[in-house]
């Protein structure tokens, strides 16, 4: 990637400056390197979070790579933070018609404070439940954020105002969720403007003002009932806006209320995060271990990670090298299909970019 692709629109605002003061960057003649010190050369650490990104665990991380697991540990610290810092550089004034929500239940690895040393939470390693909050635009299959913590308002209210600081202001998109209750309380939060209703009679005082929706404000929830670990019912409950309302943004997708993509980011969520598979005995530190995964699973799914369902026809088919047949598709990433970015990013690429105002380096 050359210089000119590393610079981006003026109006893209450096929201992450101020948390990348003093923040390490990764290369070697650089002090503020991620292996500044460490005997390790640039591409295998591009190589070893390559594995990470795909699924592959801690541990095996460092048995390919012949290293300790507390180093891939270090590895995975300081890319997450260059991660969230590119993430919230690039991931603010998108459009979107619609939104999906969901929590999705992980079992992960966990060391209890004081009770084992770094060295034998390899090996002994306790189990606790979190939950992993993701939303998603379904039309671009654009990650807009994803969240670990437990399953309450306080995290709703986290998980939808993370939402709103992607979005571009003034867009209300149709927000599609389970029956989580407490995402209603999280979205009129965030959507809802104090309003005086009006005097019933001229005689009797003038109501007190209520926090109420706005207008434009469309929220639909598909609401599941299972029993004995199967599914026997669905029900879709508008709560604000109208069905009518809901059904138009959907129609012009071809849609139903439902949660279907945010849904099958889920699984992706597992195939890609060891520590969020539901057998796995990973090196995971807690909750900050796993939101260090998720967070350089996020940059990667939405810059590196082409979709299928996003790619578009080229003009005229081009040759490949060897006997292969010619390339009839050209592959998009969630982030091309969001017009963030024109081109597939390589992690490479992700990891050596610089978050204005730092310089870009010359051949990257």
């Amino acid at each position: 990637m050359g210089q000119s692709q590393c610079e981006w629109s003026s109006e893209r605002r450096p929201v992450a400056a101020i948390l990348l003061h003093g923040l390490r960057g990764l290369f070697p003649r650089d002090p503020r390197h991620a292996v500044h010190g460490k005997r390790v050369a640039p591409e295998k650490l591009v190589w070893a979070v390559g594995a990470l990104a795909e699924g592959l665990g801690i541990r095996a991380v460092a048995r390919v790579f012949e290293v300790e697991p507390t180093t891939v540990l270090a590895w995975l610290v300081e890319v997450a933070e260059h991660a969230a810092a590119f993430a919230q550089y690039v991931l603010h004034d998108v459009r979107v018609t619609q939104v999906q929500l969901d929590e999705l239940f992980a079992l992960l690895s966990a060391v209890k404070t004081g009770e084992v040393s770094e060295g034998e939470a390899i090996t002994r390693l306790s189990r606790s439940p979190h939950w992993v909050w993701a939303a998603i635009d379904p039309v671009t299959k654009l990650l807009l954020t994803i969240e670990v913590g437990d399953r309450t308002l306080a995290m709703a209210q986290r998980v939808v105002h993370q939402v709103v600081q992607v979005l571009a202001p003034g867009c209300v998109p149709l927000f599609l969720t389970d029956g989580f209750t407490e995402y209603t309380t999280a979205l009129l939060t965030h959507y809802g403007p104090w309003m005086h209703p009006p005097r019933q009679r001229a005689q009797r005082p003038a109501p007190k003002p209520r926090w109420m929706p706005l207008p434009g404000l469309l929220y639909a929830q598909v609401v599941k009932t299972v029993r004995r670990r199967r599914l026997v019912d669905v029900k879709h409950r508008v709560v604000f806006g109208t069905l009518e309302a809901v059904q138009q943004v959907l129609a012009a997708c071809g849609w139903q209320i439902n949660t279907a993509f945010v849904e099958r980011l889920n699984l992706s969520i597992r195939q890609h995060v060891a520590a969020v598979g539901r057998r796995v005995m990973t090196l995971c530190k807690g909750e900050d271990g796993l939101r260090q995964q998720l967070v350089l699973y996020h940059t990667y799914y939405n810059f590196c990670l082409p979709h299928a369902s996003l790619r578009q026809p080229l003009p005229e088919p081009e040759p490949t090298n060897g006997n292969g047949s010619a390339k009839r598709w050209q592959s998009r990433t969630p982030a091309m299909a969001a017009e963030l970015t024109d081109h597939v990013w390589t992690l490479r690429e992700v990891l050596l970019f610089r978050v204005p105002p730092w310089p870009q380096p010359a051949g990257v």
